[in-house]
């Protein structure tokens, strides 16, 4: 056991070593947000499940441009456009983690080995982002659709344990800075491994798809590796936090793999123990979700909590909707070429990381609320603009990179805002931290399940993803009116960026 983890709970909160170790999981996990969410994976998955690129005359410039023909995928008997498909396991990936979430936190929280949860959905999201390199093309795609669900439950199932660390480890006024530290990190971290990632798909596989294609299976790799190696710093330093309850099964058997090998005579048997389990993890299961909606209808009796969490549900079906669509509507919509579209997507994430800080600082002069409705005025701005992009436009180019810089900017900072903004409205020095990040992060996962299933809806029905882009402002327009019932004094931060 480290010194950190035998801290005395009043050591723990604003220890410097601590915060950077949270921070920290930012820079390793992030790398998935890019690499696998955003820019190589989408590329890579529109590529493989494309059949050929046509010739289309284009009036308005008297010129012709090339319009991707994609292989349609067949799903009991019923064919389905490649980038719906796409859509529809994101959003059972985010099913499987809220109904995951609450019964692991409320877990967590019984044996007080909240880290070890988070360990576990890292190292489930690090491998399944190397099983990536195993989708070779159509004769796989579902491998590969697979590991993409599998990856995406890791790295949203950590956040649910990694989230609720932020009011265990850092005092109201030291969140602000340390949530968007935390997204620094994150941006600097994945734009580092995707220039790495770049020299090897663009400078050693140039002007050869084959090579380009067996560097873009490294990358997931590397992606994993980073992951899984970055975070060992976190897991080092950050502490377990939370008290082991007595009342225990005999042994838990299958929490540890290696009391499976044990004979168990002194407590009856291994199978009396295994059959004290299954009851065990049977009450908790009850118990978590009853919990869920007892702290949901105790979070929502506070009148701020009730109309933050409405406002953050509402903008979060349009915010992570847009981020993780966004690279396969530049390729489907825009047809922007490879290189140009992860370029603008790395310049997003620099701008993400200005936002995040811009943001942050901002906060503390005219208040969270202020900050999240401009940076919810700006999404609805960029949803719009995208709707009115048309590949026959010759500027459509610039345009996207318009829309684009507008994403970048508000990206890092809502996000940032949000979950300091939440966990300042929670009651302080609460030992029920997970359990209050549970609800938050299953009220967010439902958002996406919602965003993504009718993003994905719609493309199958127009074919198109501008509809789909548009309908998101209906969600950000809900989210700001909400957010501005909020009534909350601000929290002078003495802490920066």
């Amino acid at each position: 056991m480290s010194e950190t983890e035998i801290q005395p709970a009043q050591n723990i909160k604003n220890n410097p070593k601590i915060m950077k170790a949270w921070a920290v999981y930012d820079w390793a996990n992030s790398v998935y947000s890019l690499v696998i969410t955003s820019t190589i994976f989408p590329i890579y998955y529109s590529i493989l499940t494309t059949k050929f690129e046509q010739k289309e005359y284009v009036e308005e410039t008297g010129k012709y441009i090339d319009v991707p023909v994609r292989h349609l995928i067949r799903i009991f008997g019923t064919e389905y456009q490649p980038d719906a498909v796409y859509g529809y396991s994101l959003t059972i990936s985010f099913l499987i983690v809220v109904l995951l979430s609450p019964f692991l936190s409320s877990l967590a929280d019984t044996i007080g080995n909240k880290k070890s949860f988070l360990q576990f959905f890292c190292y489930l999201g690090a491998t399944s982002c190397m099983g990536l390199a195993m989708f070779t093309g159509m004769h796989n795609v579902f491998l590969g659709l697979l590991f993409s669900i599998t990856a995406s439950v890791g790295f949203w199932g950590s956040l649910v344990f990694y989230n609720s660390f932020l009011p265990d480890i850092a005092t109201r006024d030291k969140q602000d800075a340390l949530s968007a530290k935390g997204y620094v990190y994150g941006y600097i971290g994945s734009v580092v491994l995707v220039v790495i990632c770049l020299i090897l798909i663009q400078v050693l596989g140039k002007d050869n798809p084959e090579k380009q294609l067996i560097f873009t299976r490294i990358s997931f790799l590397l992606t994993g590796a980073w992951w899984f190696g970055f975070s060992q710093y976190t897991f080092k330093h950050l502490p377990q936090f939370g008290d082991v309850k007595e009342k225990l099964p005999k042994d838990l058997v299958l929490l540890n793999y290696k009391n499976i090998f044990k004979g168990h005579e002194a407590q009856g048997g291994f199978f009396e123990v295994f059959k004290d389990n299954i009851s065990f993890y049977k009450d908790i299961a009850k118990e978590s979700f009853n919990e869920l909606f007892k702290v949901g209808n105790e979070l929502f009796k506070d009148k701020n909590l009730k109309f933050f969490l409405s406002s953050f549900f509402f903008y979060s079906v349009g915010m992570q909707t847009i981020f993780l669509m966004a690279t396969l509507f530049g390729k489907s919509e825009i047809n922007l070429a490879q290189d140009k579209l992860i370029g603008t997507l790395l310049i997003i994430q620099i701008e993400a990381i200005i936002g995040a800080v811009l943001f942050s600082r901002l906060s503390r002069k005219i208040g969270n609320k202020n900050v999240i409705s401009i940076a919810i005025v700006l999404w609805i701005v960029a949803c719009t603009w995208a709707y009115f992009l048309n590949k026959e436009n010759p500027n459509v180019e610039y345009q996207f990179y318009g829309v684009a810089a507008v994403v970048g900017l508000v990206m890092g900072g809502l996000q940032a805002m949000s979950r300091s903004t939440y966990s300042k409205l929670l009651p302080e020095n609460s030992m029920e931290n997970t359990t209050y990040f549970s609800f938050y992060d299953v009220l967010e996962k439902l958002a996406i399940i919602i965003g993504t299933f009718i993003f994905a809806t719609l493309i199958e029905h127009f074919n198109n993803m501008r509809y789909a882009a548009l309908s998101m402002t209906l969600f950000f327009a809900v989210g700001l009116i909400l957010i501005r019932f909020l009534n909350v004094k601000a929290i002078k931060s003495t802490d920066t960026v």
